[in-house]
């Protein structure tokens, strides 16, 4: 079918769509217009990736705009709301909701973090792409404009049996199925083995199919052979850089595609990428190398030099990259665009990859079938669902016939094995993660926290029309619903008023500031603990780092004990919980539980005393990515932190709070601050400034811009831009 053959599409829509490139519908799209989507009809489309489930929600909200409504695009990451955002606004930027007003345009809206905004300014967009998190904190908000909502698009929906995401997007399913009636899911799904049990839990018609519009071939590599199952065999060439490569660099020599590899640790996916650079270079044009060169100047130039980046752009310059959570977010949108215009010719990867921004590849290798399982504390094999996402990846729509995943034998595991249990496997059942101790008390803490009342037993009906409410026995789901409520009661986050449950003024505000009830347990207790007239710096910090919702963690090594033992010589009084007497007899347990994660407090501390990325890398072993989300999780905390000191009355703690929270947020001293403030100066260039003499704003406006331009880091323009901010 041609999208032009679709009863009722707008001719400017068509026109836009054509645009970008769409002018047929792929069989599953095809499918899911006639299952009446446009009519409608709520739906889960569980197909592979690149197999068109975008262009379905695209035309789902046009015709739902059509109708007066709102749309909300929900996404599990930010990466992945940001990438829809671009598709969405690309699409509808020049649209008119009313065709025959000029000034109607569609607008898109965007909004991923700020938990404790009601989000109320959002109802002016027709279409709004969340996080799964932000919308549930707009929902605990109470915002006036979810009735509007015509259609609710859900991303990756398989992710509600994922124990970090899913009881989230779990819950908002549940609260949109039930407070917004009327509305209309789309539901965005891999290929998994139970999309029956979601299709029924949402009321939904499924289309459930592997097509995908680049053949998918899946091989394993052995004793120098690759084989595929469609009984096609090749030798590969070998060389001492390991199977892994030998494989990727095959595809790029003998098929020019390109080759992704998924390498269990960053350790190894970096020193695989330089691996591959060695062989990469010499497949390259003239005209190539001098592109990478520039992507590579583009990396150093891109924030702060760090080991990391130097070891990326030397990758990069000849032709091959690596991508893991630990590089600075400037640098990862380098790499994923370099990789989509083809000028990467191998990139490694993380298995984070596989679930974020669509980065297709002709080959796709697994170097290894183990990852790191936090909750078996080692290494794991990766499930069957994991090797089906990273499967998804093989094939490039606009370059392949055919896509390539390739499984190397060894690792415990011979050809007939892998076969066996990944190629032929079925991915596992997707099963409720809600029933968790504090997944469900955080948020049976915001669906109280929302209502001005409710009983028991409307809670009960609430998480009965969950997904944990249809795979587990209602004595179960009751048992763990009071259990959860004691727990709340006993800590005063919520009460009972005759026979309905309401939250107490300090609950409301946990749900409101969207933070794990432990979390908010731990601050109260912190800041009753910690005396006036003093200083708490380090303890702030420290405070936040006890917090189940602080991540990443980073955990106290041997080598941090001398700056540990001196920080506690001379720092103690800053602490805001009990530091634990030398000579008790459970000093060493009590010692452990304290300072357990006292790294993460030793790199916030030298970064907002203006140590550079790369100092924080060579002494705390902390990566550019790692410490920017770590930054800004801080923030987060600190401010739910002053919030709830205010509410208990501790406006000298919420204060300090606050002056902390921007020294945190620009890596500063305290004499920063209001030079930090500023458009355009960052942590650098304040210091810069400050050396010079302009130690205030002040003192900035009185100098003239040909002055400043001269400062070290400064130059003209961002003068010019100083300037006019002071005018």
């Amino acid at each position: 079918m041609q999208i032009r053959d679709i009863p009722g599409l707008r001719q400017d829509f068509i026109e836009s769509l054509e645009r970008q490139g769409y002018s047929s519908l792929y069989p599953p799209q095809e499918e899911a217009i006639k299952s009446g989507i446009l009519d409608g009809e709520n739906l889960v489309l569980a197909t592979p990736t690149a197999s068109g489930k975008t262009l379905v929600a695209i035309i789902a909200a046009m015709r739902t705009i059509e109708k007066g409504g709102k749309v909300v695009y929900l996404a599990p990451l930010r990466a992945l709301a940001s990438e829809k955002y671009e598709e969405f606004k690309e699409v509808f930027s020049k649209i008119r909701k009313n065709i025959e007003d000029p000034n109607s345009l569609i607008r898109v809206f965007i909004s991923t973090g700020d938990f404790d905004s009601s989000g109320e300014s959002l109802g002016n967009g027709d279409v709004v792409v969340l996080t799964n998190e932000r919308f549930d904190s707009i929902l605990r908000h109470g915002v006036t404009w979810s009735d509007s909502v015509g259609l609710f698009i859900t991303d990756e929906v398989h992710l509600v049996g994922d124990g970090h995401r899913g009881p989230t997007l779990e819950v908002i399913l549940a609260k949109i199925i039930r407070y917004v009636p009327g509305s209309q899911i789309l539901a965005l799904s891999a290929t998994i083995s139970n999309t029956e049990d979601l299709a029924k839990w949402l009321s939904a018609k499924l289309i459930d199919t592997d097509w995908r519009p680049v053949k998918l071939i899946e091989g394993v590599y052995d004793y120098g052979t690759l084989r595929f199952i469609d009984g096609e065999s090749r030798k590969i060439s070998l060389s001492n850089r390991g199977s892994a490569l030998d494989v990727a660099i095959d595809s790029v020599k003998n098929d020019s595609g390109q080759a992704l590899v998924f390498c269990e640790t960053r350790k190894r996916a970096v020193s695989m990428a330089e691996k591959a650079g060695d062989l990469t270079k010499n497949f390259l044009s003239f005209e190539e190398s001098a592109k990478l060169r520039e992507l590579a100047q583009r990396i150093h130039s891109a924030g702060e030099e760090t080991e990391v980046s130097r070891r990326l752009a030397e990758a990069v310059e000849r032709g091959a990259a690596f991508h893991h959570a630990g590089l600075d977010n400037k640098h990862r949108k380098i790499v994923e665009e370099a990789f989509k215009s083809r000028q990467i010719k191998i990139l490694t990867s993380t298995p984070t990859l596989a679930a974020g921004v669509n980065l297709p590849a002709r080959r796709v290798i697994l170097s290894s079938l183990m990852r790191y399982d936090a909750e078996q504390g080692g290494q794991a094999p990766i499930s069957v669902l994991e090797f089906k996402q990273m499967a998804g990846r093989a094939g490039r729509p606009r370059y392949d016939k055919v896509g390539e995943i390739v499984l190397l034998a060894g690792q415990g595991m011979n050809s007939e094995d892998l076969l066996e249990h990944y190629i032929q496997g079925k991915p596992e059942p997707i099963r409720s993660q809600l029933s968790a101790d504090g997944p469900l008390r955080s948020h049976l803490l915001g669906l109280i926290a929302s209502q001005r009342g409710i009983r028991e037993i409307d809670l009960y009906d609430f998480f009965q029309s969950t997904l944990f409410g249809s795979q587990y026995r209602p004595l179960t789901i009751k048992s763990r619903i009071r259990k959860a409520l004691s727990f709340l009661e006993e800590e005063q986050l919520i009460l009972r008023r005759s026979k309905k449950f309401i939250a107490t003024q300090f609950g409301k505000r946990v749900a409101y500031l969207y933070i794990d009830p432990e979390s908010a347990i731990i601050m109260r207790r912190g800041i009753r603990f910690a005396e006036k007239g003093k200083k708490h710096t380090l303890g702030l910090l420290h405070l936040i780092t006890q917090t189940p919702d602080m991540m990443p963690k980073f955990g106290t090594r041997e080598k941090d004990a001398a700056e540990l033992d001196e920080i506690l010589s001379t720092r103690e009084s800053e602490f805001m919980v009990p530091v634990p007497e030398r000579g008790d007899y459970s000093f060493f347990q009590e010692y452990d539980e304290l300072l357990g994660d006292f790294r993460t407090v030793l790199a916030l501390n030298s970064w907002m005393n203006e140590s550079p990325e790369q100092l924080l890398l060579e002494k705390y072993s902390i990566e550019p990515g790692d410490l920017h989300r770590m930054v800004d999780n801080t923030d987060w905390l600190l401010y739910s932190l002053g919030e709830l000191a205010r509410l208990l009355g501790r406006i000298d703690l919420a204060l300090e709070t606050e002056e902390l929270r921007e020294r945190v947020k620009y890596g500063i001293k305290p004499e920063l601050t209001e030079l930090t403030k500023l458009d355009g100066i960052g942590r650098v260039r304040a210091r810069s400034l400050f050396n010079a003499g302009y130690t205030s704003v002040d003192k900035l406006s009185e100098a003239p811009v040909e002055k400043i331009a001269n400062i070290p880091k400064i130059g003209n323009s961002v003068a010019v831009q100083i300037k006019h901010q002071l005018e």
